[in-house]
C-alpha cells in the first residue's frame, strides 16, 4: 500500500515537473515580476527628480523657515510616494500568480480594522510627525536634543525621526514619544568661554589683554566681535573672567575653541614678558 501510494506521488511530480505549459507559465510571470520592480524602481527614481525639483530647487525664492519646511516636506512626500508604489507592486506581483486579491483586500480591511483598535501607538506616531513639520518644530539638517538624544536630523518619517549623533550613532526615536525638543539650529548660539586668573593679577590689565587677543579673533561664524564681561567669580584659587561671543546656530564650540587658543597665545607672551621683566 505505501509503495504504491509512493509512485503515485512520484509519477504526480514527473508529471507536474515536465508540465512545459506550467514552467512557461511560470517564466512568463517571473519575466513579468522582473518588469514590475524595474518599472517601480523607475517611477520612484521620476518621482524623486520631480519632488526635488518642485520642492528643493525653489528654495532661493524662500524665506528662511519656509525652506526648512520644504526641505523636511520633500523627504516626506518621498516616503510616502515609495511607500505607496512598494504596495502596488505587491499587489500587482501577487496577481501574476493567480492570486485572487479581491477577498484578501477584503480581509485586510477587516484585519486592518482590527488591528487599528490596538495601533494607536502607530497614528500618534503619524500624526505627531505631521505637527512637527507643520509647526516647523524641527527640520532636516537641525541639531536637536529630545531626552537623552542629542544629534543632526537625518530623516523626518511618518512614524519616526532619526537622528545622528556627533559620535555616529544613530537613533531612530517614534514621533509619538518626541514631548520636549531643544532646537539648536533655529537661533545664533552664545560662546561662553571663563578664564581664572591667578589673586594678585591687575584686573583691569588682564581685561584689557583679554579683550585685544580676542578681538583678534578670525571665524567665519563669528556674529560679532567677542566681548569680555569682567569678573564673573572670585574665590581663593583665583579671579573667572567671562568671554561672550555671539555666532551661528549651534557654531558655539569651535568658536569657543578659537577664543580659547586667542586667550592662551595672549597669557603665555603675557607670561614671558613678566618673566624677562623679573628674570
Amino acid at each position: 500500500m505505501t509503495s504504491g501510494k509512493l509512485s503515485i506521488f512520484n509519477d504526480r511530480l514527473i508529471g507536474w515537473l515536465s508540465n512545459e505549459e506550467m514552467w512557461a507559465d511560470l517564466g512568463t510571470a517571473l519575466i513579468r515580476v522582473a518588469l514590475i520592480l524595474i518599472f517601480s524602481w523607475i517611477v520612484i527614481w521620476i518621482s524623486n527628480k520631480a519632488i526635488t525639483a518642485s520642492f528643493i530647487n525653489r528654495e532661493s525664492k524662500r524665506l528662511a523657515v519656509q525652506t526648512r519646511r520644504m526641505r523636511t516636506l520633500g523627504k516626506l512626500f518621498k516616503n510616502v510616494v515609495a511607500y505607496v508604489i512598494h504596495f502596488v507592486s505587491v499587489l500587482l506581483i501577487l496577481s501574476e500568480f493567480n492570486v485572487n486579491l479581491g477577498p484578501l483586500l477584503a480581509g485586510a480591511g477587516v484585519v486592518g480594522l482590527a488591528i487599528g483598535f490596538g495601533a494607536q501607538s502607530l497614528v500618534k506616531d503619524v500624526i505627531t510627525g505631521f505637527f512637527i513639520i507643520l509647526e516647523d518644530q524641527f527640520a532636516v539638517g537641525d541639531t536637536i536634543q529630545t531626552g537623552s538624544f542629542k544629534g543632526t536630523v537625518e530623516m523626518i518619517g511618518l512614524r519616526s525621526t532619526r537622528i545622528q549623533s556627533w559620535t555616529g550613532e544613530l537613533h531612530i526615536i517614534p514621533n509619538g514619544s518626541i514631548n520636549e525638543v531643544t532646537n539648536f539650529s533655529l537661533r545664533n548660539s552664545l560662546a561662553v568661554v571663563d578664564i581664572v586668573i591667578p589673586v594678585g593679577d591687575d584686573i583691569d590689565e588682564v581685561t584689557a589683554l583679554l579683550q585685544t587677543a580676542v578681538a583678534g579673533v578670525q571665524d567665519a561664524n563669528l556674529m560679532g566681535e567677542p566681548h569680555v564681561l569682567g569678573v564673573q567669580q572670585v574665590a581663593t584659587a583665583g579671579t573667572t573672567l567671562r568671554i561672550i561671543a555671539e555666532c551661528r546656530p549651534n557654531t558655539h564650540a569651535e568658536v569657543a575653541t578659537q577664543i580659547n587658543s586667542a586667550v592662551r597665545r595672549a597669557l603665555d607672551v603675557r607670561a614671558a614678558e613678566l618673566q624677562k621683566l623679573h628674570g
